[in-house]
């Protein structure tokens, strides 16, 4: 059928699951979502603590590793060849991260803020410090942490995988600490676990965009926005995505993602060149200041002394949904990191996007709440009334050539669907093939490829079925909410990738063999090197 072989203990198990859960909520939906809601609340409440904690560790545990001897070490060996330029591997990790969330977020967001603010710290709703804390909030949630959450489990695969050899399972992620013992069988397990989130949260994530897209269409047609449009929508993603897929990962996903990049940086400036320059400049610079002076404080806000139920539903929410997504994810952005160094590897994959995000969220996020408040809380009742999706709309509304501007930036919309899916789905192509490790030593078969291609047409598809019967017929929160509790699982992942991040600065590279390994071969020579300093 594939034409590779199917690992049937990370495909089946996720693959039945989701049909499973799209039953449930098809059968009785009010019970589906009490269940997955009250299990959700628990986590959040229980474990936020955990989450905050892990992912503050996490943007140390790369602060440390980049200060370390390790940041001296080329992925994949001192030889080993780039698979991507600078440009185009920026602008993949940039475009299949955060950025799509971030094109409607980073307008919407703040609205929230402004307007409810965490009742513990006696902000008056509307207020300059409202917003203030709305801005500095935005680049917290949109910045370093979420981008070091991706970037540790990414960089240990990218370093077990290409200069150790080890399989592209999240086993790998485990060998500083536990050598070899949760590669195989067990490490399937963690796959599947992983897997499951993943697909469930690319579910949510397609339609949510969908939505947002067939509203987009809606304003500018009037199609109206019903099931027939969403379908329309999330076929076109799909077949997109697929013909992209057919392309390969030079002609495909890279070329999409350049694209991508260069229209967020010509939608930045444009917003910041006809929007409250001043306003962005001035709202910017202060936000920023309270950002970095309190960071410590701002990851760590549980609410817990005052019962404030904010922090779960913000900040701790966004740690476990990152979470969710990023050891799949990680094994995508580690597998183009070939041929730079560790330290490269952070500025490439965590500074440079996270910078990105600040200043391009302190060009909407400021204009928004600059017009929000001039017009007594009108973007917020358009918010309210037409959902977040509505509001970039809008905000282009009070600029020049709105309509223009508009149309163009639902057109890039689409092709950051179209990248993220892509991107996502050759990770979970991977994943569920034994014969990945052949591919990336660029040995795969005809076949074989054709085979991986038809599994991210089958995901693929699979995805965007679902999203489109959740968002028509049920209602895509259910699914959420399953995304979301595939954040404690992934906790655990992420716990782990960061106490072996720290092992491998502790006991250095040259015991493990990571700096002498040549590019491609995966020798045993290297292997027997890290056997030796585990037996040692």
């Amino acid at each position: 059928m594939f034409g590779a072989s199917v690992r049937p203990l990370v495909f089946w198990p996720p693959f039945i699951l989701l049909f499973a859960s799209v039953l449930a909520s098809l059968i009785d939906l009010d019970s589906f979502l009490a269940v997955t809601t009250n299990i959700n609340n628990q986590v959040l409440s229980k474990l936020g603590w955990l989450f905050s904690i892990t992912a503050l560790s996490m943007v140390v545990a790369c602060l440390i590793a980049y200060l370390s001897p390790l940041g001296r070490t080329r992925i994949g060996g001192e030889n080993a060849t780039r698979l991507l330029s600078p440009w185009r591997w920026f602008s993949i990790t940039l475009c299949t991260t955060l950025a799509v969330g971030i094109m409607f977020w980073s307008t919407a967001e703040p609205l929230y803020h402004l307007h409810s603010p965490p009742t513990s710290l006696d902000i008056a709703a509307n207020s300059p410090e409202a917003a203030r804390f709305a801005l500095s909030t935005m680049f917290l949630h949109w910045s370093f942490t979420p981008y070091a959450i991706y970037t540790v489990p990414a960089l240990i695969f990218a370093l077990m995988h290409y200069n150790l050899g080890k399989p592209f399972s999240l086993g790998t992620l485990f060998v500083p600490l536990l050598g070899d013992r949760l590669i195989g069988r067990k490490g399937r397990v963690l796959d599947a676990l992983a897997l499951f989130a993943l697909v469930c949260g690319m579910a949510s994530s397609l339609g949510t965009g969908a939505m947002t897209l067939a509203g987009g269409i809606d304003r500018f047609l009037g199609t109206g926005s019903g099931p027939l449009m969403l379908g329309i929508v999330t076929l076109a993603i799909v077949l997109c995505f697929t013909a992209s897929a057919a392309s390969g990962l030079q002609k495909g996903i890279a070329r999409l993602s350049a694209i991508n990049a260069k229209a967020f940086f010509a939608f930045l400036i444009f917003v910041f060149a006809f929007g409250p320059t001043l306003t962005i400049l001035g709202y910017g610079t202060e936000a920023a200041g309270e950002y970095f002076t309190n960071f410590m404080s701002k990851n760590l806000f549980t609410g817990a002394f005052d019962n404030d139920p904010w922090p779960q539903s913000w900040t701790i929410f966004y740690w476990a949904n990152w979470m969710a997504w990023a050891p799949i994810s990680a094994l995508f952005l580690g597998k183009i990191s070939r041929g730079y160094t560790v330290r490269q590897f952070m500025l490439i994959n965590m500074v440079a996007p996270s910078l990105f995000s600040i200043i391009y969220v302190a060009v909407f996020s400021s204009t928004t709440i600059k017009l929000d408040m001039e017009s007594g809380g009108a973007l917020y009742g358009i918010l309210s009334d037409s959902g977040a999706g509505s509001v970039i709309y809008a905000l282009f509304d009070e600029l020049p050539m709105s309509s223009l501007v508009g149309g163009i930036f639902l057109v890039i919309a689409f092709l950051s669907f179209v990248t993220a899916a892509d991107s996502n789905t050759d990770a979970i192509s991977q994943l569920c093939s034994s014969d990945s490790q052949e591919a990336l030593a660029g040995n795969e078969s005809e076949d074989r490829s054709k085979g991986r291609l038809m599994m991210k047409i089958i995901w693929g598809s699979t995805i965007g079925a679902v999203a489109w019967i959740m968002t028509s017929f049920v209602g895509i929160d259910g699914i959420k909410m399953l995304s979301n509790l595939g954040g404690v699982p992934a906790l655990f992942i992420v716990i782990g990738a960061t106490a072996s991040l720290i092992r491998l600065v502790s006991i250095g590279t040259a015991k493990i063999g990571l700096e002498h390994t040549p590019s491609r071969s995966y020798s045993a020579e290297a292997h027997q090197r890290w056997q030796s300093s585990q037996s040692s």
